[in-house]
């Protein structure tokens, strides 16, 4: 790790922990010892949840999530991201490692925007063309606070959860070992499946969806 990524990674430390129950809306549950920081390079109130026994994991097994209010909270089915952050607890608590809950709405242009996006998705353009018609990226999200949480809780080598080679590229060059990227499952909707399709040829995301 060299230059500016590796002065930044450094600069972070865990300022609390504390544990906290957990409880589905189907009824499933585990307890989890959620981190906070100090010096994250942008300034936002990310999270590391440390799931199972993820103190001896070895390699442990780490999910970037990116906050997404109507999926996570409200159970949109215009996403996965819902699906998502339930099943990947639940992974990561059966093997031992870290979600880190990345407060990125809307692939990091805001909760608002994502929501303006989603009008002009309904006017026929994708997840990714309804972003550049607002003048925003594609994808603007940066995973160097995620590298600096991960510094701070002394994990170097990870097994990423993830469909999106994107995050792997990006750990990998703030330093971040990615030792084996793991796909999540595909959970489709009729709401969601263009979405999904989009990511899928878009930015070669790893699902497998029906034809």
């Amino acid at each position: 790790m060299t230059g500016d990524a590796s002065a930044a990674v450094a600069a972070a430390g865990v300022r609390t922990k504390v544990r906290v129950p957990l409880r589905f809306s189907d009824g499933w549950g585990t307890t989890a010892d959620v981190y906070t920081f100090t010096g994250l390079v942008d300034g936002k109130e990310h999270l590391a949840l440390g799931l199972g026994d993820y103190c001896n994991a070895g390699v442990p097994m780490v999910r970037p999530h990116s906050e997404c209010m109507t999926g996570d909270v409200f159970g949109s089915e215009r996403c996965d991201c819902g699906p998502q952050l339930r099943e990947s607890v639940e992974r990561i608590a059966a093997t031992g490692g870290y979600l880190l809950y990345l407060r990125q709405e809307g692939r990091g242009i805001g909760l608002y925007a994502k929501l303006d996006a989603y009008a002009l998705q309904d006017d026929g353009l994708d997840t990714y063309e309804a972003n550049l018609a607002l003048g925003r990226g594609e994808d603007e999200r940066d995973y160097t606070a995620a590298a600096q949480m991960l510094a701070a809780l002394d994990v170097g080598s990870v097994r990423l959860l993830s469909n999106n080679p994107d995050k792997e590229r990006q750990l990998g060059a703030l330093g971040v070992e990615v030792v084996e990227r793991v796909p999540t499952a595909a959970h489709v909707s009729a709401s969601n499946v263009r979405y999904l399709r989009a990511k899928v040829e878009h930015t070669g995301h790893t699902l497998a969806l029906p034809a």
